[in-house]
């Protein structure tokens, strides 16, 4: 069956590209993916990129609105930061130059803070979900993954923000360290929920912490699943202990896939704090769906 959509909506990351065809009364009718991410393209490849993934579903001149790192510096064109405190909903859009006739392409903007220096691209069209779903929301937005994001929302704005590496460090520690060698797959929730207190009251022995995870291994025999969820828990509790003032006493709001969003459930659980979860690419989607609207809006 032939796809026509009305508008295509674009989530392009460092390393994933995803694409939903979006019919007039905001429906998705098709869903393609692709590993042609930012990170991996010259400004060349950006148009041949989309084509490639979403030629089947244009027949005549289609308005696309794409969010994340195709707005980098690196990406397709750079769009520029939205200063906070802002509404998500209304951070700044740049036409991306295409050479096909049939693609109007317009990139989104991040959101930036100057002090303490921070930015986000992609996690404010999250936002601009949670808002469109929950205009009255207000609170505090966990959005986990490789830099995880705390945004703090009032009156329909992003207040202020803080990343944290702790998916990439994890990443590097579990890959690239001398813990490759004792984290495997798995998970031990009793080995993750210890990890995660130890980190919370004693965050400056984290580097001591890690050690101990390879020298237990060796000493006491390999538990693998223990190990990985050792190191999960010792770098959230961490995060936990440094982000203090965006989840205590707070309404929390974690968006992001389920293997994501789970263990940061649990740590904040541990800490008696209740989190509501939605899912991160149901957010991407609703938050592109706006900026569709507001595109149609303006023309």
């Amino acid at each position: 069956m032939a796809i026509a959509p009305e508008r295509i909506a674009v989530d392009w990351g460092t390393s994933a590209l995803r694409a939903w065809a979006i019919s007039g009364s905001g429906e998705v009718l098709a869903e393609a993916r692709s590993d042609k991410g930012m990170g991996s393209l010259e400004k060349s490849g950006f148009e041949p990129a989309l084509l490639d993934l979403v030629e089947g579903w244009l027949s005549g001149p289609v308005d696309v609105v794409a969010c994340g790192m195709v707005g980098a510096r690196q990406g397709w064109v750079e769009a520029p930061y939205t200063p906070v405190p802002c509404d998500p909903r209304e951070v700044r859009r740049v036409r991306a130059p295409a050479r096909d006739p049939r693609l109007r392409v317009s990139v989104l903007g991040g959101v930036k803070q100057d002090s303490p220096a921070d930015v986000m691209r992609g996690e404010e069209t999250q936002i601009a979900g949670v808002l469109t779903a929950d205009p009255g929301f207000d609170g505090v937005v966990c959005l986990p993954g490789t830099h995880t994001k705390w945004a703090q929302i009032s009156a329909g704005e992003i207040v202020s923000f803080r990343t944290f590496m702790t998916g990439e460090l994890f990443a590097l520690l579990a890959h690239s360290s001398v813990l490759r060698h004792s984290i495997g797959e798995g998970w031990d929730p009793d080995a993750f929920e210890a990890a995660v207190a130890d980190a919370m009251s004693r965050p400056e022995a984290l580097a001591s912490r890690f050690f101990s995870i390879r020298a237990t291994a060796l000493l006491e025999g390999e538990n693998k699943p223990a190990a990985r969820a050792r190191l999960s828990g010792l770098l959230i509790g961490a995060e936990l202990a440094a982000a203090r003032p965006y989840w205590l006493g707070q309404r929390i709001l974690i968006v992001g896939s389920e293997a994501s969003s789970a263990p940061y459930a649990q740590a904040l659980g541990g800490q008696g704090v209740d989190c509501a979860r939605r899912d991160g690419d149901a957010m991407t989607r609703l938050g592109l769906a706006n900026a569709l609207v507001k595109l149609g809006d303006s023309v």
